[in-house]
């Protein structure tokens, strides 16, 4: 089947010029993003596994984890754990050819423990959590894929990605925030603050209002007075960091834990014991978060494909999602004129990955430029890429690419 090569030019306004934009980024303490983390976490580790013993991955989607709010006691100074939160982790996965088995469970578990580890350091995986395995053995049809041999294979499903660049001004500081709130070195200076960090920025023109949430550690308070004193020096060390991005807004209003109110006591404060609100306050669940740049960008298409978890080599819900904003952000780098792009692929089931029912790319121009002038050289790239699938996808079963 012939792969369709599209390229048009943009009839939208570029992001930066819209009178609109909203993002939100769910931080690495989310449960939503915590869950996209654990998915993928496991889904490495299979892919590493079944290539050591069988030398090729075996089919697993392992995108449809769900981690469930536990219960605790807080106090200032203290708290406990009255519940611990419950993990599950389902869907599908290989669990051995003939009499080669892999200890998919085992696997799984271990790979959960060690991302919570990394992601939640105020988080005891095996005391603070309890682990539901729910994956079962995959199906003969989408295993049978699986069994042809060395090569790139057919994409397991009908599905479609899509992926942009550059992220505008916006995306960028609201992506950074995050990335400062829970550096080791903010971290370092300010041990009393959880990992839960969510931003939200609303830009109306060239004024932007950014609501940011993040906890403090119930442990490190021991009184009102005392939780104000530092979330003030947190919000001043904050201003500093957005003041020294380009932003590009004539004016930024920044708000920190919006529902915090003096003189309430523990209603009016954000404090939590583990530093995730996934110890009492909220759920999780796989593809509820962050799409595949880290973002949610509101005025940006977007797909419903959580890639998190899913299998790195047929699944096109994952490698398409991941390739397009890969696709995007080479061409906007190497082709000269263009002030931003878009990239859609959708695939056939049944069709090598390699070989997508269509790529289309749409591109908004800078002045002088003309589409003529650099089709041709977006189409080659593409199909350069293309070529190039097999190495792409190694590189993603290896997690050399984020997904959250």
């Amino acid at each position: 089947m012939k792969t369709h090569l599209l390229v048009n030019q943009s009839a939208r306004l570029p992001i930066e010029a819209q009178s609109l934009e909203i993002v939100e980024r769910k931080g690495k303490g989310h449960p939503d993003t915590i869950c996209d983390a654990i998915a993928e976490s496991i889904s490495i580790q299979l892919s590493r596994a079944y290539q050591s013993t069988f030398g090729r991955i075996l089919h697993h989607n392992v995108d449809k984890c769900m981690l469930v709010a536990g219960q605790v006691k807080l106090q200032l100074g203290k708290g406990r754990v009255i519940q611990p939160m419950r993990l599950i982790i389902g869907d599908r996965a290989s669990f051995g050819v003939g009499r080669k088995i892999i200890p998919v469970s085992e696997v799984a578990i271990e790979s959960a423990q060690n991302c919570i580890k990394s992601h939640l350091p105020h988080v005891d995986p095996d005391k603070h959590m309890r682990y539901q395995m729910e994956l079962q053995p995959t199906s003969v049809e989408l295993g049978a894929i699986f069994e042809r041999g060395p090569g790139l294979l057919p994409a397991n499903d009908t599905s479609a990605g899509v992926g942009y660049a550059p992220l505008t001004s916006t995306e960028q500081l609201v992506l950074g925030i995050e990335k400062y709130l829970n550096s080791s070195r903010f971290k370092q200076e300010h041990p009393e603050t959880g990992q839960d960090v969510k931003v939200m920025g609303v830009r109306i023109d060239r004024t932007l209002s950014l609501t940011v949430a993040m906890p403090f550690l119930a442990r490190t308070i021991n009184s009102e007075k005392q939780y104000f004193e530092v979330k003030e020096k947190a919000f001043h060390h904050l201003q500093e960091f957005i003041h020294k991005q380009p932003h590009g807004c004539k004016r930024v209003e920044v708000i920190l834990n919006a529902l915090d109110r003096i003189k309430q006591g523990l209603k009016g404060m954000y404090l939590t014991l583990l530093g995730t609100s996934a110890e009492q306050g909220d759920s999780g669940q796989v593809g509820r978060g962050n799409r595949v740049c880290g973002l949610i960008s509101l005025n940006r298409p977007m797909s419903v494909e959580a890639a998190a978890g899913k299998n790195p080599v047929s699944h096109v819900g994952k490698i398409y999602n991941v390739l397009c904003h890969e696709l995007a952000t080479k061409i906007h780098a190497k082709i000269a004129g263009i002030r931003d792009v878009t990239v859609w692929m959708a695939s056939t089931i049944g069709q090598p990955v390699n070989r997508p029912l269509v790529v289309s790319a749409q591109v908004s121009l800078k002045k002088g430029y003309s589409l003529k002038r650099i089709s041709g050289d977006i189409q080659d790239l593409i199909k350069n890429e293309l070529a190039g699938m097999e190495g792409f996808c190694d590189a993603l079963a290896k997690g050399h690419f984020g997904v959250c």
